[in-house]
């Protein structure tokens, strides 16, 4: 929409803000830094509106809440846009100035009524309508979403629905305005701007672009083809179709992390050669044909690393590496060796000084300036740039620079996995504070809050299935079934369940669907359909 992948403003803009809106995100347990910025707003006065389909622990510190059900919400944010335009509190000057597509967008959400709206979302209509005057009103506001949004066969449309609000009431562009994707994982802003994404080369920079990739031939010496690349879901159909037999693994776990993990776990199989480069042994290393052990990227490396801020920070080696651990940027450079390209000596800072020659957004960073300041914003575009503390100012200016930013037309469409007779839950999947990802970095220790993984079901659903605090129950989907206990959750309304995928030996992720979002590859975590079935079996039996 804005031609780059990063959120567009600092967090201190956070703590000065006038609303925070965190939408399928529940940062006080999956972001809780970031979650000290919002409570220091709040403190400072901003208002908080939580859009999530749990009552979560972020949702309880809000000023409202907004229980929709899973999957509604481009109804939600369509029917925003309603009220907000039938009521004339769009920014009309702005839109003039800095937007496209707004006659067709306006047309499209006509028809999402509060009233129609409320059907489909379970919000209630004058909740509707009271957040979105709220929104339009407040000077300063601003817009946070994660993983709620963005797993989902339609992740991209539900971001357009988000930014399409932003460029209607004007809230972009300017301090303490914005939108801002939470990262899941620490640096993968950073993997996005070095160009970890299929049509981008880094600082993203358009692949089809003949400038910019004659630019990178030069500096590298060779011929770069314009075609993109394959996402991940991408290279396991390949893998299934047979034209991928080979796959090279670094720092990643999709035999846990991945949708339709039955599904996952053949495919990697199947490929020829499988290559894994990580700190530990993960679930995936252990069908590896080769494995790689690498440093850690905290204590045991030199590098830099980029936050949902854009906040580029320096990384500083304090350990040598265990056993026969070498750095990430040492195996990769004397793999490129064995394969006869010379790559030079694997040298943080010399590596991130050809980015720089590259990356007009990263251009006046250098290690000194990192180290001098604590840390740049992209785009830093000299060494006497300060860094840019919130994005697209651009579009306030008269004339504009640039393009201007096109609102999106998005409909409601429905999760993927219908509920039936049969399977009449939805299982939504998520994080919780305790634990990270797919266990990698937190499954070797014992929690005194939690030594395992559950399903948490509403007081009504757990009195209906006639199931208790603790007893262990087989959940099923059409793909696959585990055995788990029950936790009994306040914060859940009746047909919602949640699940996470910390614990390898639930395998979670043989339940969830793999539905993927054609525009991002990103499958559909958050909304698969399941049955709950009480065990009467011994607990030995049942955990075979």
């Amino acid at each position: 929409m804005f031609g780059a992948g990063g959120g567009t403003n600092s967090y201190r803009e956070i703590e000065e803000t006038g609303l925070i809106i965190l939408w399928g995100s529940n940062a006080r347990e999956t972001h809780p830094i970031f979650f000290h910025h919002v409570l220091k707003g709040v403190r400072n006065g901003a208002r908080l509106i939580v859009v999530d389909p749990r009552r979560t622990s972020s949702a309880q510190w809000a000023d409202v809440w907004l229980g929709l059900d899973v999957g509604t919400d481009i109804a939600l944010a369509n029917a925003m846009a309603h009220v907000i335009i039938a009521e004339g509190l769009e920014h009309r000057t702005f839109i003039e100035r800095a937007t496209t597509g707004f006659e067709a967008y306006r047309d499209a959400v006509a028809a999402y009524t509060p009233e129609r709206a409320a059907e489909i979302t379970k919000v209630p209509a004058e909740t509707i309508v009271r957040v979105a005057r709220e929104y339009a009103t407040t000077d300063r506001a601003i817009i946070c979403w994660t993983l709620g949004i963005t797993e989902h066969h339609n992740a991209v449309d539900n971001v357009f629905a988000l930014i399409n609000l932003a460029l209607l009431t004007g809230h972009v562009g300017r301090y303490a305005c914005g939108l801002n994707p939470l990262r899941g994982q620490n640096n993968v802003q950073g993997g996005g701007d070095m160009g970890a994404i299929p049509d981008r080369l880094p600082g993203f920079q358009r692949l089809d672009d003949d400038e910019a990739r004659a630019k990178f031939e030069r500096a590298w010496g060779v011929a770069i083809r314009p075609q993109r690349g394959w996402r991940l879901n991408e290279m396991f159909d390949a893998i299934e179709r047979g034209d991928l037999r080979a796959l090279y693994v670094i720092g990643e776990n999709p035999l846990v992390s991945e949708a339709d993990r039955s599904r996952a776990q053949h495919l990697l199989e199947k490929v020829e050669h499988l290559v894994v480069q990580d700190v530990t042994l993960t679930q995936t290393a252990q069908l590896a044909d080769v494995v790689f052990p690498a440093a850690a990227g905290w204590c045991e490396s030199e590098g830099t690393v980029t936050n949902s801020e854009r906040r580029v920070q320096r990384v500083r080696k304090i350990l040598e590496p265990p056993g026969e651990a070498r750095d990430d940027l040492a195996i990769v450079c004397d793999v490129a060796r064995r394969l006869g390209c010379d790559i030079g000596p694997p040298h943080a800072e010399t590596l991130w000084n050809e980015l720089r020659s590259l990356s007009p957004m990263h251009a006046g960073m250098s290690y000194r300036r990192l180290e001098e300041s604590g840390g740049l914003q992209w785009p830093c575009y000299d060494e006497q740039h300060p860094g840019e503390t919130f994005l697209h100012a651009r579009l306030w200016e008269n004339p504009l620079r640039g393009p201007r930013a096109p609102f999106h037309v998005v409909e409601q469409e429905p999760p993927v996995d219908e509920l039936t007779d049969d399977y009449p839950l939805r299982l939504t999947t998520g994080r919780r504070l305790d634990s990270f990802n797919s266990g990698v970095q937190s499954g070797e220790y014992t929690s005194p809050l939690r030594r395992g993984e559950r399903l948490d079901l509403s007081s009504e659903d757990a009195q209906r299935y006639g199931v208790v605090e603790g007893e262990r129950v087989r959940v099923s989907s059409r793909r696959g079934s585990v055995v788990v206990p029950v936790h009994v959750d306040p914060g859940l309304r009746p047909g919602l369940a949640f699940m996470t995928f910390h614990f390898a030996d639930v395998a979670t992720n043989v339940l969830t669907i793999e539905a993927n979002d054609p525009k991002s590859g990103t499958a559909e975590f958050k909304a698969a359909a399941i049955r709950v079935d009480k065990i009467s079996e011994p607990a030995a039996a049942a955990s075979r």
